[in-house]
This record gives C-alpha cells, sequence and structure tokens, in this order.
C-alpha cells in the first residue's frame, strides 16, 4: 500500500508557465478529435491513432498545414504533396512502419467512398499516414493493422481519448522504457488582446535511457541503475526509435508559417534528451483550423486576415512547452507491455517512486 500511495502522489512535472486547455490536449483546439484501435494479442501489440482536424470531409475541405523534417529516417506516405502544397486533406493516420500501406489503402477507400469520382473525374487523394517502428514488443512481420482498425480508430474519434500504451501507442518504446501516445495544449495570450490555442500529440518511440530528462532533470542514469536488464544492454544501444509530433491551432497561420511551428516542436524534442539520433525519424507537422481550403476551383478561397509574423514568438513557445508536456504525458501514462519473443517494456511511472531526487518534490 505504501508504494501505490508514493506512486499516486507523484505527478507529471509541469512544463512551462503558459496554461493548459481545459483537457491538456490537442483537442482544445476547436474541432479537431482523436481515436484509437489496439491491438494486444500475445506478440502482436500494435495499433493505429487517427487525428481529424475537423468533422467535415477533409477532401473538400482542406486544413492549411506545414511540416519539418528534423531527422529523416522514416518510411510516411503523403510528406512530399503536404511540403509541396501546404495543405491536409484526409485524417492523420499514426501507425506502425509496415502497416503504412494498409493504412494509405483505407484513407483511398475512405475518400472515395464519400466522393466517387476521386482519382477520376476528381483529382486522386493525397493520403498521410506517419510512423514509428514498433518491433521490439511487437511482431512487425504480420502486418497486423488494416483497414478495419483504422475504421475503428476513426469512429472512437472524439475530444478525449486515452493516452500512453493505446493505439499507435501500443508497441512503442521510448527511453528504453514504455513510450506511446501523449497530448498536451497551451494558451498563447496574443499582443493584440487576442488568444489562441496550441496544441500538441506525439508518438514517442525514441531515445536511450541514460539521456532521459524529466521535467529539467536528467534522470536517465538514476533510473538505469535501478534496472539491470537495460543497464546491461544500453552500453551496445543505438538510436533506432522515432517520433512524431502534431501540433494543431485555431490561430490563422498559412503554410510557410505553420512550417515555421512545426520547427519549434523540435525544441521541446531537444528538452528531454533526444539528440536526433542516426536511426530516428523525427517528423513533425502543423496545421491550422482557422480555415479551410476548397477542393473545387469554383468555390472562392477563404480572405482571412494572417497573424502577423511578429506575434508568432507565443506559438513558437506553446509548440516547444506542448511538445515536452506532451512527451511527459505519454511516458507517464504508458503502461508495461509483454510483447513478442517475451520482450518487455518497464513503466516509467512505476519507477519514479523509487527515485529519491523525485520522491522529495511529490505534493
Amino acid at each position: 500500500m505504501a508504494a501505490r500511495a508514493e506512486v499516486a502522489a507523484l505527478a507529471p512535472p509541469r512544463i512551462g508557465n503558459l496554461l493548459a486547455g481545459p483537457l491538456d490536449a490537442i483537442t482544445d483546439v476547436a474541432g479537431v478529435t482523436v481515436g484509437h484501435a489496439t491491438r494486444s494479442e500475445g506478440p502482436v501489440q500494435t495499433g493505429v491513432t487517427v487525428i481529424h482536424p475537423h468533422g467535415l470531409d477533409p477532401f473538400r475541405h482542406k486544413v492549411p498545414a506545414g511540416m519539418a523534417v528534423i531527422n529523416g529516417f522514416g518510411k510516411s506516405v503523403g510528406l512530399v504533396q503536404l511540403a509541396e502544397l501546404g495543405q491536409l486533406e484526409t485524417p492523420i493516420a499514426l501507425t506502425n512502419t509496415f502497416s503504412v500501406g494498409a493504412m494509405a489503402q483505407a484513407q483511398i477507400r475512405q475518400c472515395i467512398a464519400a466522393n466517387p469520382e476521386t482519382g477520376r473525374a476528381q483529382p486522386t487523394v493525397n493520403p498521410l499516414v506517419l510512423e514509428c517502428n514498433d518491433g521490439f514488443l511487437n511482431d512487425i512481420q504480420r502486418m497486423a493493422v488494416g483497414e478495419n482498425d483504422y475504421l475503428q480508430a476513426c469512429g472512437d474519434a472524439g475530444p478525449c481519448f486515452a493516452q500512453g500504451s493505446v493505439g499507435a501507442g501500443r508497441g512503442m518504446s521510448s527511453f528504453q522504457l514504455k513510450g506511446g501516445i501523449g497530448t498536451a495544449s497551451r494558451r498563447v495570450q496574443l499582443r493584440h488582446g487576442g488568444t489562441c490555442t496550441v496544441g500538441a500529440m506525439v508518438l514517442a518511440n525514441y531515445g536511450l535511457l541514460p539521456h532521459l530528462v524529466w521535467g529539467g532533470a536528467a534522470i536517465g542514469a538514476d533510473v538505469a541503475t535501478l534496472l539491470d536488464d537495460i543497464s546491461r544492454a544500453q552500453s551496445a544501444e543505438t538510436e533506432r526509435g522515432s517520433i512524431i509530433m502534431v501540433l494543431a491551432t485555431d490561430a490563422p497561420l498559412d503554410a510557410r508559417q505553420l512550417d515555421r511551428l512545426a520547427l519549434r516542436a523540435g525544441a521541446g524534442l531537444a528538452r528531454t534528451g533526444s539528440v536526433y539520433g542516426h536511426g530516428s525519424g523525427d517528423i513533425a507537422l502543423a496545421f491550422s483550423t482557422a480555415y479551410t481550403l476548397p477542393h473545387l476551383a469554383e468555390q472562392p478561397m477563404p480572405a482571412v486576415p494572417m497573424l502577423h509574423e511578429t506575434l508568432l514568438d507565443g506559438l513558437f513557445q506553446a509548440a516547444a512547452d506542448g511538445v515536452e508536456q506532451a512527451i511527459v504525458h505519454a511516458l507517464w501514462h504508458a503502461a508495461p507491455v509483454i510483447g513478442r519473443d517475451g520482450h518487455h517494456r518497464h513503466a516509467l511511472r512505476d519507477l519514479l517512486p523509487r527515485l529519491p531526487i523525485l520522491s522529495k518534490t511529490a505534493p
């Protein structure tokens, strides 16, 4: 009972001085929803997570988007056209590396069902699927995630969603511990008196344990001493993970400004101890819900006054703080998982009460 009381007393560190939205989630940006489909069946520990920018048909009502490739070790679909046109026209799907093709096909079928002339009288659709390699815990060769899982995640989408070892995060590892899905949000007061929200969500599957920084405290080496199995292996490990970072905002930004916002996700990532290792695919997306872009040329383009460039610093801070907080939440909420060949990952939350440096900070 004492150990359980210590865990309950601990809380994840609060990053930065900006206020969070009511859910402290990417869905604090109005209209954004998130859903999961989780596969947990012995050696199959995987899933898919879907982010919807709004409740409309994204093919007909596109949203402006930007991106930053911090380290390009990844196998995603759709990034080239996103970089060229600065638009999202499907939901964002997150999954494991070998399920990217299945999720892209599911997105194409979904678009055709809603828009039967897609690829005929109408242009083809640009699916957007991003991945991390969950092969340590998940038997990735089974390619277990399929179209039904994608549709289940879409049907599950809402403003409230689970974090940690769920959806695409089910089999993910971070800092040689259990990783997965995390989210956060920050409110920004603009100089002219308005406010906006920046929401962040991550699929965390990166990092070596000795590098872990937890809310500014370098705890990785201390955690490693608690785990003989990791301590023995850490000297031979190289960075083979990835992280996908998604930012949403209701601020009226264009695609170029969203590129700039996406790049600031890397600041939050670095604070946790990441060095953007050789084998880590570190990719950030950012999109705005302030307006939509019509699919058909006959429809007028929106006349939206964009946020002035000199007002972006607050959003940049929100992006960095939000991503770091989302990573903290991914680690905090992740439950331990045993997967293929008996591989397992410990949950950081179970280990924190055993660290004297942190037990003193419990409220």
